[in-house]
């Protein structure tokens, strides 16, 4: 699960049990049971939980392993290709997220509600040390790799419409 959800794998569960427990009058007695309110620091947050022991139950550590390494790779295959395009990407690409630049401020927003209207896929605007940028984030465990080509295909030509050349910046007007 890619997003929503944040997990510690820890080996002493009563280190982390006694670093997390909440405790009110308004609480019932945690007593023999094991109660997940004692291991996250989100109390009234939905079982988020869940989501990931159904993830992590279909698919066992070799599945996972393979859904984290898929989306990592196709996120350098954006990077390898926006950057083949003129576009420079701000990161290094460790994960599954990717910044890359078209420019200014207003372009890069230009380009990003582009991309956005277009519909391919869906990126959103951030700013990385200073620098606007529309950040990819892989995460779905459908995404193939000629996805990632349609939606560069889609970004690039969105770039190209909002004047942005290869070079990440605005197209002189006699170009």
């Amino acid at each position: 699960m890619p997003y929503d959800s944040g997990l510690a794998f820890v080996r002493d569960a009563q280190a982390l049990s006694a670093s997390m427990a909440v405790s009110a009058d308004y609480l019932p007695a945690a007593g023999a049971l094991r109660h997940p309110s004692h291991y996250t620091p989100e109390l009234s947050r939905r079982a988020r939980g869940v989501d990931v022991w159904a993830a992590l139950h279909a698919l066992g550590r070799s599945g996972t392993a393979d859904l984290v390494e898929r989306t990592c790779r196709l996120a350098a295959l954006f990077a390898q290709q926006l950057s083949a395009a003129g576009y420079p990407v701000l990161n290094e690409v460790v994960l599954n997220q990717v910044l890359v630049s078209f420019g200014d401020a207003p372009t890069t927003a230009e380009v990003v509600g582009r991309v956005q209207r277009e519909g391919t896929c869906w990126c959103g605007a951030t700013v990385w040390q200073g620098r606007p940028a529309m950040r990819i984030s892989v995460s779905n465990w459908a995404t193939t790799e000629q996805d990632v080509a349609r939606s560069v295909a889609a970004m690039v030509a969105c770039a190209r419409a909002a004047g942005a050349y290869g070079s990440g910046g605005r197209m002189h007007p006699a170009a």
